[in-house]
This record gives structure tokens, C-alpha cells and sequence, in this order.
């Protein structure tokens, strides 16, 4: 089979979707893979590294496009890139689409074109959980913790507090609103900074969970800092006062996210209080928050600091990129060595990550969210009619 990758256009986006080592994986199964010149350069891989592993170079993305079965890629393809979606006509993209919280012309496209659109982010392992997704997560949790602490500064109209402790002072209290990846990473960066940590999540199970979690993580002296909660109306909307950063971590798989902050409890929130919205991939989860760039990452609206990029993971691309080609390229594999309709059919987890097959909507929450449920078609149906015929 015939993989190919190309370079992310989108802004500041410095991720690449194989590594060296990835491409020589795929070659030693006896596949092809054809890189785009200089996609690696972000991550700090040269064209030579991904010669040296066995991949072959193109310099135009359309032409790999035309030439390959499955491309391989990070984001979602963008506007800019719609051209090269004629070329990949009846065959595969693997790559994290969010379509339910991005342009719908994208949905519009894949399914004109047959594309058989496998997300990475609805892909599940045996438990339920989001393989595809966790280590994108892990960094996009440190990174909110990062730039929390950047823009509580003065000079950007914050609090003027750092996110560790300091003696004889209060500590800078932190709400999370999210109990995932996201949320656990970031609740272990900032307790073990200092900081005040409540964590609220709706499912008591993941409460329990992700309170032993922390306390094992962080230690008898630092777990002190941390505590997560079912929210109510009392203790959700009186933390939420106090709070110098609001963290938005809240995910729904597949669908926009809902929005658990409105309009008055952001005015109620101390001015000068950071936002860090990170479900913003899918729509946001805080009232106000509207997508950012890395050029251009952070708003004022109501005295508060909203910072709500949707492709955090892209200014810390060497390590995000061995992260992603670690957890994708079983799964890569697997489609390229058996075929993308048979591993599906024997992963049931692969298969809750198509999103898009034969001209349908197959993830049932992207077709409501974009009012196209007359494009629906339930996977396992299709699938199994296109085998008995």
C-alpha cells in the first residue's frame, strides 16, 4: 500500500504525521511512503532522515495526493487544502478532523468525494478510552498550565501572579472544568507548582478516579493542593468567582462541546482572570471563547484573558510528533498490511473512528451538530452490505 504525508499548512502548525522512524516501520512491512519535502522541518526532521528510513520525497502535496491509498496528516485539511480532496477520491485520510467543531464545507467535500474520513480522535481502544487522542492531550494540558502562567502577567493584562507558591502568600487558584487527559495533566503541573487546584467533573466514578490519581501522583505534601468535585451550583459558581485561571477541558467524542460557563458567570469572574479554553477543536466550551491563533493567541473580553488555540500540541511539534506516530501507527499498520475495510471490520474501536464512508456521515453526533442527519448511515450497516455484495 501506498502512504503518503504531507506538510501542515495551518497556522504555526509544526507537527508532521510520521516520523523517520514511523516511515521505516511502514517500509519494513513492505509499504511505500511518499513525504512532502520539508513537512518534517518543524519537528526537527530533515528530508534526509525520511530517505534514509525508505520514504520517498515529492515536492507538490496534490501529486502524493494522486499517487497514494491513505494519507496521513494532523489537522484537518483547511480550505487552502481542499484541492488536493479531488485527488484522494474514494481513498483513505487519517488525521484528527473535529468535524463537528470545524468548517462544514470540510464534511460537504469528503463526502462528495467518497473519502473515507478516519478521525483520530473517535478511534477507541478496548476501555472505551481515546487512544488516538490521549497524547495530543497530555501536551495540550501542560501547555494550558504554560500559558496561564504567561499570561497572568501584568503586561497582558492579568492578575500579576505567578502559578507557584510563594511564602506568605495566598496561592493562585486554578479551576478545571474537565476530569480527561486534559484536565489530569494540567491539575498534576499546576498542583505540583503550588497553585490551588479544583477540578470539576460531572461523572463521580472519574471524581473518585482522578482524586486517588492525583493524590498517588502528587504526594502526601502536594496533594494538599488539588481537589476534584462533582459540580453543584454552589461550589461551581462560588470557585469560579475566586479563580485567577479557568481552565476549559470538556469533551464529548465526535460531538461540539457544550458550553458549561455562560455569559454572567464569566462577568462574575475576577478581572484580569485567564481563560484557557482547550475543547475550543470543538466549538469551546466557555461563553466567549473564539478560536486563536499561535500568531495571535489571546483576547480581552469582559476584563478577562481568553487564550483558545486549536492546535496547541503545534508549538511543541518534536515531542508531539513521536507521541502521535507512537499511538497511530499500530492502527496505520494494521489498515495498510490488511486493508482499511477489513481492519476496520476486526477493530471495532478503529471503526468508531470513521467519521465519513461511501458519501455518509457515519459518527452519528457530526451529523446532528451540523444539521446533516439525512447524510447519516450507521458504519456497520454499510460495511456489511458492501461484503455480501
Amino acid at each position: 500500500m501506498i502512504i503518503g504525508c504531507i506538510k501542515e499548512i495551518k497556522n504555526n502548525e509544526n507537527r508532521v504525521g510520521l516520523t523517520p522512524e514511523g516511515v521505516k516501520n511502514l517500509v519494513e512491512n513492505g509499504h511505500k511512503v511518499i513525504i512532502q519535502e520539508t513537512s518534517g522541518f518543524g519537528a526537527g526532521f530533515h528530508d534526509y532522515e525520511y530517505t534514509n528510513a525508505g520514504a520517498t520525497l515529492e515536492k507538490d502535496a496534490g501529486m502524493i495526493a494522486t499517487k497514494c491509498d491513505i494519507l496521513v496528516k494532523v489537522k484537518e485539511p483547511i480550505r487552502s487544502e481542499f484541492h488536493i480532496l479531488e485527488k484522494m477520491a474514494g481513498k483513505t485520510i487519517f488525521t484528527y478532523f473535529h468535524l463537528s467543531g470545524v468548517d462544514p464545507k470540510l464534511t460537504e467535500k469528503l463526502i462528495n468525494y467518497n473519502i473515507t474520513a478516519i478521525a483520530y480522535e473517535t478511534v477507541e481502544d478496548k476501555n472505551g478510552k481515546l487512544p488516538l487522542l490521549k497524547p495530543m492531550s497530555e501536551v495540550a494540558g501542560i501547555a494550558a498550565i504554560q500559558y496561564a502562567a504567561e499570561l497572568s502577567q501584568i503586561k497582558y493584562g492579568g492578575r500579576g501572579r505567578t502559578l507557584g507558591k510563594v511564602e506568605g502568600v495566598k496561592p493562585t487558584k486554578i479551576m478545571i472544568i474537565g476530569g480527561g487527559v486534559v484536565g489530569e495533566t494540567a491539575a498534576k503541573v499546576a498542583a505540583g507548582i503550588g497553585s490551588e487546584v479544583k477540578v470539576f467533573d460531572i461523572n463521580p466514578n472519574r471524581v473518585k478516579e482522578l482524586q486517588e490519581i492525583l493524590d498517588n501522583y502528587l504526594g502526601q505534601v502536594l496533594k494538599e493542593n488539588v481537589e476534584v468535585l462533582v459540580p453543584n451550583e454552589q461550589n461551581f459558581n462560588d470557585y469560579l468567582k475566586q479563580t485567577d485561571v479557568l481552565i476549559g477541558a470538556v469533551l464529548v467524542p465526535g460531538t461540539r462541546a457544550p458550553e458549561v460557563v455562560n455569559e454572567e458567570q464569566v462577568r462574575n469572574m475576577k478581572q484580569g482572570a485567564v481563560i484557557i479554553d482547550i475543547a475550543i477543536d470543538q466549538g469551546g466550551c466557555i461563553w466567549g471563547s473564539k478560536a486563536t491563533t499561535h500568531s495571535e493567541p489571546y483576547y480581552q473580553l469582559e476584563n478577562k484573558i481568553y487564550s483558545c488555540v486549536a492546535n496547541v500540541p503545534g508549538q511543541f511539534a518534536r515531542q508531539s510528533a513521536f507521541a502521535l506516530t507512537n499511538a497511530t501507527l499500530p492502527y496505520l499498520l494494521n489498515m495498510c498490511n490488511k486493508g482499511v475495510i477489513k481492519a476496520c471490520l476486526e477493530d471495532p474501536g478503529l471503526l468508531k473512528g470513521v467519521n465519513i464512508y461511501n458519501g455518509f456521515i457515519t459518527y452519528e453526533s457530526v451529523a446532528k451538530n451540523l444539521c446533516m442527519e439525512d447524510k447519516y448511515m450507521d458504519i456497520k450497516k454499510l460495511l456489511t452490505a458492501e461484503v455480501k455484495s
